[in-house]
């Protein structure tokens, strides 16, 4: 494929069953959780979709982006909106924003409300100034309404989720318990239309890597390849958020974990000889993808180079052989560094026993973060810690964001990296213990390196697990496909046909 060519996907329709299925198994999940505490399965489910942003006192709007929640139980673009479902019957409401006249002349057409009941699917459609009226008329047979609002601990962010509020809320019993564990328990498994649609923002974000694998040059910045990743998943995948914020490192900037954002804009000039680390996802219809490639910039590795990319690749593949319902992710995290450590042990980078190694947790020094997270309509999908599952307090066992036993219908990334970063070898060389691992004069080789992460989304089947992501990943494949051989090859995959294909 030519960098310039256009795709081979086309956006996909999305059926708004895959919402009204999200909303028939919260349902399901409720009753039973009612009917075992002996309480009878009656109330309203009611949630507050997401409000426009104004950049600061501006009068700019932001684009907006659905609350995650609400966009899983309805499927709504606008913002303003509210939701209710009532358990007893299943029905399903939404209450639209009552808007001006004058929104007609700035922001266009303003819709009927059964436009949004045939849109979203949906038993009924009211205004957001009826609620109070709607819901007593229509559920108060048997006495007060009992309202389960969404109000409970975000385990990745530490944020709290904002309870529904509206005006004559006084009128009704309200529950802030019950909801938000049953409805991020039924975020955690995927239905089959979801995986479709990750799959989706897998398939055109994978593309969008390539492409950006192929037009890398030096003397590039990495704005630009951020440019280029944008461009691809938008205008040929019709993508027009992303997962979270571009992260495109190269040289020693891909040893910060998190780089992209304000502080470190992407923006410096690429250099030969510099690996580049390339973690970006497309979201499509509320769906994301996280996906990390890395690869040196000038297309050909060194043998620097391919000794940690090779290390890391070890861990990336390790993983999903072993992934299946059951397998602890903690134990996932465990096997990556093990298979990390003990590459740099072969190549006497690390010294001493690996068991002593994984005692003394010096995984945390090259992988500081955790393995992997849950992925859906967030990129840090909740779900990670139920109640009663406690965070790790082990360095890099501590950045883990989630411990669960893998289930299937699961989608979780796995990501590991081995990482130079000079805080955490300078405090390793510092600890008595720790810096007898280390061969320290290897070690100066690697200051300037930076890191590599490989990083793959990942669905749990019955017997194992599939990889959803589809980018070039053993060091042979980067070169011919940098060089200009298709991806997917179209024939033999080994060395020698790929190296052939791209005239190398």
């Amino acid at each position: 494929m030519a960098a310039s060519s256009p795709s081979s996907l086309a956006p996909p329709a999305v059926p708004m069953e895959l919402h009204a299925g999200n909303r028939d198994r919260l349902v399901a999940a409720l009753r039973g959780h009612l009917s075992a505490s002996a309480r009878p399965p009656r109330g309203l489910v009611l949630l507050q979709g997401g409000e426009e942003q104004t950049r600061h006192c501006t009068d700019h709007l932001e684009l907006f982006r659905q609350e995650s929640y609400f966009a899983y139980l309805f499927g709504v673009r606008e913002p303003g909106f509210y939701g209710a479902i009532d358990i007893a019957s299943g029905q399903s409401i939404l209450f639209a924003p009552r808007l001006p006249a004058d929104y007609a002349v700035w922001m266009g057409e303003i819709k009927p409300l059964s436009y949004f009941r045939d849109t979203y699917k949906v038993d009924m459609v009211f205004y957001v100034d009826e609620i109070t009226q709607v819901v007593q008329d229509r559920f108060g047979d048997h006495g007060k309404p009992l309202l389960f609002l969404l109000y409970g601990k975000n385990t990745d962010s530490g944020n709290f989720s904002k309870p529904t509020s509206f005006e004559g809320m006084e009128k009704f019993d309200t529950d802030l318990s019950t909801l938000h564990p049953i409805l991020t328990e039924c975020r955690v498994i995927k239905s089959d239309l979801e995986l479709a649609v990750i799959q989706y923002a897998n398939d055109i974000s994978s593309e969008a890597h390539i492409e950006v694998m192929r037009q890398a040059r030096p003397g590039m910045k990495e704005y630009q390849l951020e440019s280029i990743f944008l461009h691809h998943v938008y205008m040929y995948g019709g993508c027009r958020h992303c997962s979270y914020t571009c992260i495109c490192a190269t040289g020693d900037n891909s040893a910060v974990l998190h780089y992209g954002h304000a502080a470190a804009p992407n923006d410096r000039t690429l250099n030969d000889g510099d690996m580049a680390l390339m973690d970006m996802g497309a979201e499509y219809h509320f769906y994301g993808s996280d996906i990390t490639c890395s690869y040196p910039i000038n297309g050909k590795f060194s043998s620097s180079q391919i000794i940690i990319y090779n290390a890391v690749l070890k861990a990336h593949n390790d993983v999903i052989s072993n992934m299946r319902p059951g397998v602890n992710y903690m134990d996932m995290h465990k096997l990556a560094e093990r298979a990390i450590l003990e590459s740099l042990r072969k190549e006497q980078i690390l010294q001493g026993n690996v068991d002593d190694m994984m005692a003394q947790r010096l995984g945390a020094v090259f992988m500081p973060h955790g393995l992997g997270h849950l992925l859906g309509i967030d990129t840090h999908d909740p779900g990670g810690y139920p109640e009663g599952l406690e965070r790790p307090k082990e360095p890099g066992l501590n950045s883990l964001r989630t411990t669960r036993e893998l289930k299937e219908g699961m989608v979780i990334t796995v990501e590991p990296g081995c990482y130079f970063i000079d805080t955490l070898l300078t405090k390793a060389r510092n600890d008595p213990i720790s810096s007898n691992f280390f061969n320290w004069h290897e070690i100066k080789k690697y200051k300037s390196f930076g890191g590599v992460r490989i990083e793959s989304d990942v669905y749990v089947t019955a017997q194992g697990c599939r990889n959803l992501t589809n980018c070039p990943r053993e060091t042979w494949e980067i070169e011919a496909v940098m060089a200009g051989a298709p991806w997917p090859p179209r024939a033999s995959t080994s060395p020698a046909a790929a190296a052939a294909e791209s005239g190398v």
